[in-house]
This record gives structure tokens, sequence and C-alpha cells, in this order.
């Protein structure tokens, strides 16, 4: 039976440039938007979950394109490090002691209830032991794309590096299509980690199943001089030279593309999802999202995890991508806020493949959420611009996914969230043990 959610008396944000409409009405039937318009058209129906969102804005919810879930385990373990200490000297050993199949379905449930507190309804993780994650987002009622990791070196739940293609592709056969929320990708983890050879089977394995293809590109100054016999004069340049640089790849943080990269990139019609607070933490760079947009590319934005950054709140995402844009180009009038929040909402979900997500319109399917405006620092509302500049996570106060309420009052509706963050008080224990 199809459940049924009408929300009532709200003011509509359809999408990241549309009009603010107040007195709205939308109504849910199983995971689709059925209807929406003024309140003067609503009628009531039996058997239907009303939701009063009056004082509130009604809103898409928002795309995390890019984080390693698991690791709000090492959220606060090193900071303040250069990213190649951050990840040699502390990361991947970390990894290599306390990551394992209980780890990762801890704490991706943990992160799991963080991104839906804050306005999230759909993440790209991209990790190993994928499965127990798959579980996790399952089991929070949030939508996911799983991309699991590959690595030329023994990595968590890939200790034999030349029999990771073989454990990717049983992972995508068990996986995807298996539950409505969880669809699979492969990340090969960067061109500096992965071979030539592991980068083009990895894109191969994605291309043939038809599942997207992510890696970490361009994140640092010195990138090129750290892969391996590189294919071309960036490590943009290489993946293409590889035959990676497609519409099925996905580029992650791209902090570092000259004008020739730009040129390629948009040429090839690959994307980028850009990670702010991460490389301004770990000092790599402000990537050139506004002149990547120029080139009419789509960009997503992502937290990257809980190590690097240390919070998975889109609403700073979005600010702090916006905000440097206006630096990094000497021009207060570049990267609007409701670009930012495009890059959050439809953008994020086009570059992965998502044509009905990222906008409220009848017929789509129906993520969104409802933001309390009575805040202090929410009024005046005049326009959706200061949800990027004023809004918090915490200003989200009911989350709906693929039509199903899994937050309401700010109460996690689909696990007991103190148990979450206790079972990873136990596991970083250990850590500290």
């Amino acid at each position: 039976m199809k459940t049924s959610i009408v929300i009532t008396d709200c003011t509509l944000c359809a999408d990241a440039t549309a009009p603010l409409l107040h007195d709205q009405f939308l109504r849910i039937s199983g995971e689709t938007i059925i209807a929406m318009g003024p309140m003067d058209d609503y009628r009531s129906q039996e058997k239907e979950t009303r939701i009063d969102g009056r004082g509130q804005l009604l809103m898409p919810g928002l795309i995390n394109g890019h984080n390693h879930a698991a690791m709000s385990l090492f959220r606060g373990l090193a900071d303040d490090l250069a990213l190649a200490s951050w990840l040699n000297d502390h990361i991947f050993p970390a990894e290599a002691t306390h990551v394992s199949p209980e780890m990762v379905r801890a704490c991706s449930r943990l992160s799991a209830a963080e991104m839906i507190l804050s306005g999230t309804t759909c993440v790209v993780d991209a990790y190993f032991f994928g499965g127990e994650a798959c579980r996790s987002y399952t089991e929070a009622g949030l939508r996911a794309v799983v991309a699991h990791g590959v690595i030329d070196f023994p990595a968590p739940g890939l200790p034999d590096p030349s029999k990771a293609m073989a454990v990717v592709e049983r992972f995508i056969e068990r996986y995807q299509g298996s539950q409505p929320l969880v669809s699979t990708g492969v990340f090969a983890h960067a061109p500096y980690t992965c071979s030539a050879t592991t980068l083009r089977a990895a894109k191969d394995l994605a291309d043939e199943r038809g599942v997207p293809f992510f890696t970490h590109l361009a994140e640092t100054k010195d990138e090129l001089a750290m892969i391996a016999d590189p294919q071309g004069n960036s490590p943009l340049q290489h993946l293409d030279t590889l035959g990676i640089l497609n519409e099925n790849c996905i580029c992650v943080h791209c902090t570092w593309l000259d004008e020739r990269d730009l040129d390629l990139m948009a040429e090839r019609g690959a994307h980028v999802v850009s990670c702010p607070q991460s490389n301004l933490k770990l000092a790599a760079g402000m990537a050139p999202v506004e002149q990547i947009v120029r080139r009419n590319i789509l960009v997503g934005v992502g937290t990257d995890g809980c190590a690097s950054n240390n919070s998975l709140d889109l609403f700073r995402e979005m600010s702090m991508l916006a905000k440097v844009q206006k630096i990094r180009e000497q021009d207060a009038t570049v990267l609007t806020a409701r670009q930012a929040l495009q890059c959050a909402t439809l953008d994020g979900a086009r570059l992965l493949g998502f044509s009905d997500l990222g906008a409220l319109e009848v017929g789509n399917r129906a993520d969104c959420i409802l933001i309390d405006l009575r805040a202090p620092h929410l009024t005046p509302f005049y326009n959706q611009d200061l949800l990027v500049y004023s809004g918090r996570g915490s200003d989200v106060t009911t989350s709906i996914i693929n039509g199903k309420l899994v937050m309401r009052d700010r109460q996690i509706l689909g696990f007991n969230l103190q148990d979450a963050m206790e079972e990873v008080r136990e596991l970083a224990a250990l850590i500290g043990s």
C-alpha cells in the first residue's frame, strides 16, 4: 500500500532559482510528488500524513556529491596537517588497523544520521566494504550512490590489489538495483595511487556495468609529480590520454586545472565535484569553479569525509563554495548563492544521472526537506540566497526521502541515534588505547 504525505501552508522553493511561493501545499503518494500548488486548491484526503508547514520552507533535499562516510571515526584525529602527511602518516595507518566491516557499518550509519539531520537526502559515498555502507543507508532511509574503492596497495577489504576489480564487480552484482535507495559506482582513489592499468580497468568496469566512475583528481599542485609514468602534462590530461575522461567520469576536487584542462574537460563532457572546506583545511587549493561553470561543466558539491572537513553539513559547504570563488576571482558577483544552491541540488542530481531529483515537480521523486524560518538568523527571509549565506543544517526540521519520512521534528526515525553514537565512541576508544 502506498504511503501518502501532504505538507500544507508552507513557503515553497521548487528549485534553486525559482521564485518563492507562499501558502503552498505538496502531496506525495508512494515515492512520487503527485500534486502541488496554492492552499486554495488543497483538498484534504483520508489516510494521509499531514505535516504543518507554517513558518517553514519546503525545498529539494541536498545532494552530497562526495563523502567517505565511514571516516567519521577519524573526525578530529589528525588536524592541521598538509595533505601528504595527513594521508600517509595518519589516515592510511589508521585505516589499516581500524577499518573493518563492523566499523564501516557503524560509522556510515552515524554519518547518515548527521547528513539527514542537516538536509542531505542523497550522498555519494566512496570507500571500502561497500556492502556494509549499503546496509546502513538502507536502514537510515538515505539515498546513496555507494562507489567501492580501488587502489594499488593493500586496503580494507582488498588485501590483494590484483583482485580488486573482482571484489568491486561482485559488489556491483550484489547491490546494484537491490534496494530502491541504493545504487553503486566505482571509485579509483587517485591517479597517484592507481596505475594506468588500474585506472583503465576501473573505468571499463564502470562503463560495462552502467555505473558512474569517480576519482580524486588534481587535488594538489604537485600531483603530476606523484603519478608514475604520467601520460600528459597534467593529471587531467593523464586521464584523457588513458581514454577515461568522458561523460561517465566524475572528477573530485579539481583544485589545479589550467585553461587547457578546463577546455578539455568541457569538450569531453566530464563532471566535477568540489569540496571547498576540505581543500581549504588541507591547504590543497581553491578549485576554479567559476571558470568550470562558465564552460557549462556540471559541478556538484561535496563535504569529503569527516577526517578532512570535519562536518557533513552541506549548508556550510555551499556558503564556502560561493565565497571562495569571490576571493579567487576577486569579484563579488561571481558564483552566486543560487548557483551554489543549484550545485547542491539540481546539478548534483544531473551529474549522477538522476533526472527526477533536485527539484520539486509533479512526477519527480519525493526527496525534500523542511527548514524552520522562524530563527533569528533567517529573519527576515527575502529569498533562498539566505540559505547559502546564513542557513545551517540544524535549521532542517523534517526530511522526506523517496516519499518516506526519515526525520521529523529533528528526530531520526530509522534507528536509535544515541545507540549509533555510542557504538562509534566505543570504536574510537580503541584508537586512543
